[in-house]
């Protein structure tokens, strides 16, 4: 059993609670914190920046220590946020009406100290990475595009003033995990844009937003019962669910366009098998547990969206 006292919380939020006695977490519940069904946030910006840098290269030319750095880059840093987001929201208490999957802090399961370390250790990780990153490709502002991220990621939930409680969490995730991720794979392997990185940035920066979209839409009455103040929860459920569709379906437009181009970007569109059911069960949800299933699927269809528009890139350039 827990229990709980009352007191002033680490993020400045006097309502916020600790637990006295917390279960002890186990492996497996370390690995459902890390959110393992958010990941393809991270890693199809990646594939889509690097597909559009294999467009920008001559045939052949490859820059694989680059492209694993952005990786290692962007899924620390979201596995970071990750954990970041359930230290904050479980102090605060925001986690207690939780509907979703269960929090480490929020469900006592481990400390705040330990769940805020291990954010912590993977924030490190993704500043190492992009350290020699930086090295590596000698572009030095990135030090301080890395340390917007790193602000940003904390800020999320963190802090006295929160921008995710304040119906902004879907621009970070817009910027961060699409427009940033996917544009600055590309640049740091060949040093310039092209319109495939701009398209597909569009695109898998969409998609991510529809992950957080749906998942605001699970709790949005447990978030206006904590004073989260959502996008969700400003707009309301329909409007939330309109969102949801139309940043799932304007991906597709995108690579129908890019298709005039790279005729390989079509198979995208085979991706609505797991993009349609999850806008047609997010119209007409009424449990947590369907929209838990759309959180999954928007995860699937992002990641294979972004293989296809790689492979669609790389076959165009040749396949060598």
């Amino acid at each position: 059993m827990r229990t709980k006292t009352s007191g002033r919380g680490k993020s400045g939020n006097p309502a916020a609670r600790r637990y006295d006695a917390v279960k002890k977490a186990t492996l497996a519940d370390w690995i459902d914190g890390s959110r393992v069904r958010t990941l393809p946030l991270s890693i199809s910006p990646v594939i889509v920046g690097t597909g559009a840098a294999i467009v920008a290269s001559e045939p052949g030319v490859y820059h694989p220590v680059r492209a694993l750095l952005c990786l290692i880059v962007s899924v620390a840093l979201q596995i970071g946020v990750n954990f970041a987001n359930d230290y904050s929201d479980g102090i605060r208490g925001t986690d207690d009406n939780r509907v979703g999957p269960q929090r480490l802090v929020g469900s006592g399961k481990a400390s705040a100290k330990s769940v805020l370390t291990v954010a912590l250790v993977f924030f490190g990780i993704a500043a190492v990475a992009g350290l020699v990153l930086t090295v590596v490709s000698g572009l030095w502002w990135l030090l301080i595009v890395g340390a917007a991220a790193l602000v940003a990621a904390w800020f999320y939930t963190g802090g006295k003033r929160p921008y995710g409680y304040n119906a902004l969490g879907e621009v970070f995730v817009f910027v961060f995990f699409g427009l940033v991720a996917t544009l600055g794979t590309t640049f740091v392997q060949v040093y310039q844009l092209n319109q495939e990185a701009w398209f597909g940035a569009i695109a898998v920066g969409f998609m991510a937003t529809a992950a957080l979209v749906v998942n605001n839409l699970r709790d949005i009455e447990q978030d206006r019962m904590s004073g989260k103040r959502t996008l969700s929860v400003l707009i309301g459920a329909t409007a939330t669910r309109v969102l949801y569709i139309v940043l799932m379906l304007v991906p597709f437009v995108i690579a129908g366009v890019l298709a005039l181009f790279y005729p390989a970007a079509w198979f995208a569109m085979f991706v609505l098998l797991a993009a349609l059911p999850a806008c047609i069960i997010t119209a007409t949800a009424r449990t947590p547990r369907e929209l838990i299933l759309v959180l999954k699927l928007t995860g699937v269809a992002q990641l294979f969206y972004a293989i296809a528009l790689f492979v669609a890139f790389w076959l165009y350039s040749g396949g060598q």
